[in-house]
């Protein structure tokens, strides 16, 4: 169901919502700015200033990168030259020239030479949106990212990515993880739109058929984030260190909505291409949806999703993160779109209502990253305000169709309230 097909009462529709969301999406995009550094994208602070000593990033440089694409391709003065410092960054002091790939900071100022499919899957995602945007150099940078993913990371065998590797690529990790497959999702979505190349597709949906047809919904639509080389569950995976970033331990409601709408973009694209597409993908969407609102949202005590549950569907980790409201709220839209279903409409609106009380920051710019489990402002998991990407793309989610992805789209579609 297309949301143009949605009553004219649906926030999808309000012209007002629209403009909203336009105006939101100026905001963030003009507080990003200040992240350029010499090598790259850093982390902003709170106020919005690079820290001193502030390190250029591979994960932050190519989300801003795909994030500035996609200002430029709408017509948004000012970003085509943070465009190409992305794509210069990624091409020079963030890669490895002797083998290959890219390390997690420029220079290995970090000491880490680890190749991680994480941070490549985000570097091919960052130049197909720069190849949308027509920028110098993307086509170059996006041959390589789809080289060095069909050569160590692919894995035809499983239907998904090995998880990392040491610097000369002769060392692979002994895990997979849930959270790069994810990623890997999204940005083959986008490639199979910039490159036309069907297999894209295909490799999405075995990797959806793993992490999500197989193993969450063995859980309850809960997604199990940690694996063993036999892709067993390992649950106990970081019990001694659940506030992890990128690999907390237990279930991570927020990538339970990521998942649901990552599936949704992958039917309409499949379908899009003519391609044989299974009725689960919306089934399966729809559960993720279900029951992480149900186990994540104001379980306790207070509004807002935690970060993290046990197995028991218990918090674990309470702080609020902003990426998960984030995700949520643009789960909430594409399943309305898709459905149309009233229940998905109380539930974007009252995500956007979450956000607007308690994340985003009217004083400073941008949104505070991480709530206390009081919904003040703290800074346990993620100090600063780092990261464009999730935010910008909830605020154009709403407005653009399930397919093609997002740069295409912005690319080929007519969006009412698009500036």
């Amino acid at each position: 169901m297309d949301a143009l097909s949605l009553p004219f009462s649906s926030w999808l529709n309000a012209p007002a919502h629209q403009a909203w969301l336009a105006a939101e999406g100026l905001r963030l995009l003009d507080f990003a700015k200040a992240s350029r550094l010499p090598a790259g994208f850093g982390n902003l602070d709170e106020q919005g200033r690079l820290p001193s000593g502030a390190q250029a990033e591979t994960m932050n440089t190519a989300r801003m990168t795909h994030s500035f694409a996609m200002a430029h391709i709408q017509g948004l003065p000012g970003y085509a030259a943070l465009v190409d410092h992305g794509i210069a960054a990624l091409g020079g002091p963030l890669r490895d020239a002797e083998h290959g790939g890219w390390f997690a900071v420029a220079g290995q100022a970090d000491g880490n030479s680890t190749k991680a499919a994480y941070l490549h899957a985000f570097v091919a995602l960052a130049a197909s949106s720069a190849v949308v945007a027509q920028r110098p150099g993307a086509e170059r940078l996006l041959e390589e990212a789809i080289a060095i993913i069909d050569r160590h990371f692919w894995s035809e065998e499983e239907g998904a990515l090995r998880e990392s590797f040491n610097c000369d690529w002769s060392q692979p990790e002994a895990y997979r993880g849930a959270n790069s497959n994810m990623h890997a999702t999204e940005a083959f979505l986008a490639l199979a739109d910039v490159t036309q190349d069907s297999r894209w597709l295909t490799r999405a949906l075995r990797i959806v058929e793993r992490v999500i047809h197989t193993q969450a919904a063995a859980n309850d639509f809960m997604v199990i984030e940690h694996f063993d080389l036999a892709w067993q569950p390992l649950r106990d995976y970081n019990r001694a260190f659940p506030a992890d970033g990128f690999r907390p331990f237990g279930t991570t409601p927020g990538h339970g909505f990521e998942w649901a709408r990552l599936l949704l973009h992958l039917e309409a694209s499949r379908v899009k291409a003519g391609m044989l597409t299974p009725g689960w993908l919306v089934q399966d969407a729809q559960k993720l949806f279900e029951s992480n609102c149900r186990h994540g949202w104001s379980v306790d005590g207070a509004p807002g999703m935690v970060y993290t549950l046990d197995w028991d569907h218990q918090p674990v980790v309470r702080e609020r993160l902003h990426w998960t409201h984030a995700e949520a709220s643009a789960a909430a839209s594409a399943l309305l779109k898709r459905t149309g279903q009233a229940q998905y409409e109380a539930w974007y609106r009252c995500f956007w209502e979450f956000c607007e009380a308690h994340f985003i920051d009217r004083r400073h710019g941008s949104w505070h990253h991480e709530l206390g489990p009081d919904n003040q402002p703290s800074a346990r998991i993620w100090g600063g305000k780092p990261d464009l990407y999730h935010a910008w793309q909830a605020v154009l989610i709403p407005r653009l169709p399930l397919a093609p992805s997002m740069a295409s789209a912005l690319a080929q579609v007519s969006v009412p309230g698009l500036v």
